[in-house]
């Protein structure tokens, strides 16, 4: 789960970790009111998005009077950002920027446990600075049992300053960040830029933080916090009716009973030149109504030019899958053309109730996907 920039240093500001000052706005004249209360010069005007890349989007400004703010509001409002609506921004003070830095704390599966993460480069994407210079980045593995004492704290801030001031400043926000993401159940506390101000202060100017799904039932007050994405709404529903559900960006959509078999259908996808939509696995129930269901689903994305049904009839029996796609096509209103696959138990009684329907079925996986890549390409040049 990701959380707003104001949330995150809401939180910092709650466990003592510096940041500046900022007001939430919702529309231009808010913004306008938060400058004159700020009483400064110079704010900047930073759209809160649950996505990055904000600023080269044209989502961060610095305005120097009323009349940018205003401007800048406007703009930044009426903007998307990664087909993400901007709805609120942040009017904040713009600090006196020495240097920028970069710090986390991550979840790391290979060594199995919290990872510290810092860089003098920092404001970059941290992606960037580990493929071009990935010395510039340094790594410490953190021991659940030791935690990041006063010791280790100093240890790793002088990795990144030599002067004794910075170094008990970077101590102090690395103990409370930990602290910050062990209490939280977090999976990612980042700040980035950690700046140094021409003062010689260090203050968390960006605060990024995400959340484990699996802890939340124990964390009410971050669970709150939840504003969920159209996708992730979509996985929620698909949870509810126990599915195991993932969004591509693909156009080809799955409906597939068993991991293993969607794993190979959307490689298969792949390998014939198509773009999986989703990862779609229905379970192994038999019941008509979960094919409704997970159809239901599947139609929700835009994106989804054709629909493979993958079927392998074990325990879901073949019939009571063709039956469960004739009802849920009463009910739907689509021209997608729809390819099935039914293969193992009652296999015959299946493909023989769908024969003459809308439906185009498939004995073999291959002719499936070859068919469902070659109708979402006549899709596409028909669109076109």
């Amino acid at each position: 789960m990701k959380i707003h920039e104001y949330q995150a240093k809401n939180l910092f500001s709650s466990y003592g970790i510096p940041v500046e000052k900022y007001v939430l706005c919702n529309v231009a004249n808010e913004a306008v009111t938060a400058y004159d209360g700020l009483n400064m010069e110079r704010v900047v005007v930073k759209a809160q998005v649950l996505t990055g890349g904000r600023g080269k989007a044209g989502g961060v400004k610095l305005a120097k009077n009323r009349e940018d703010v205003k401007q800048y509001a406007t703009d930044i409002l009426g903007m998307s950002i990664k087909e993400f609506p901007v709805t609120k921004i942040i009017v904040s003070e713009a600090v006196n920027i020495g240097s920028e830095y970069y710090v986390s704390f991550v979840i790391d599966r290979n060594t199995k446990s919290v990872i510290l993460m810092m860089s003098a480069e920092g404001g970059m994407d941290i992606e960037e600075v580990a493929e071009h210079s990935p010395e510039k980045i340094h790594k410490f593995a953190i021991d659940p049992f030791i935690g990041v004492p006063d010791y280790l704290a100093r240890r790793f801030a002088f990795t990144i300053f030599e002067e004794i001031n910075q170094v008990n400043q970077l101590a102090v926000i690395l103990q409370k960040l930990y602290k910050l993401f062990v209490d939280k159940d977090a999976s990612l506390a980042e700040i980035n830029p950690l700046v140094l101000t021409k003062e010689g202060n260090l203050i968390a100017i960006d605060a990024k933080m995400t959340f484990d799904d699996n802890a939340l039932y124990r964390q009410p007050q971050i669970h709150a916090l939840f504003e969920p994405t159209e996708e992730e709404k979509t996985e929620a529903y698909a949870k509810e009716k126990g599915f195991s559900y993932v969004h591509l960006d693909g156009e080809i959509g799955c409906m597939v009973n068993g991991a293993g078999l969607a794993m190979a259908t959307m490689d298969m996808i792949k390998l014939y030149g198509g773009t999986p939509a989703n990862f779609l696995d229905i379970g192994g129930s038999s019941n008509p109504n979960k094919v409704i269901d997970a159809m239901t689903l599947l139609l929700k994305d835009p994106k989804v030019k054709v629909v493979l049904i993958n079927i392998f009839g074990g325990i879901t029996r073949c019939d009571d899958v063709a039956s469960g796609l004739l009802t849920a096509f009463e009910q739907l209103k689509t021209d997608i053309p729809v390819i099935v696959r039914l293969t193992g138990t009652n296999e015959k009684q299946g493909r023989d109730m769908l024969a003459g329907t809308r439906f185009k079925v498939a004995e073999t996986m291959g002719e499936a996907v070859q068919l469902a890549v070659g109708s979402n390409q006549s899709t596409v040049i028909k669109t076109s």
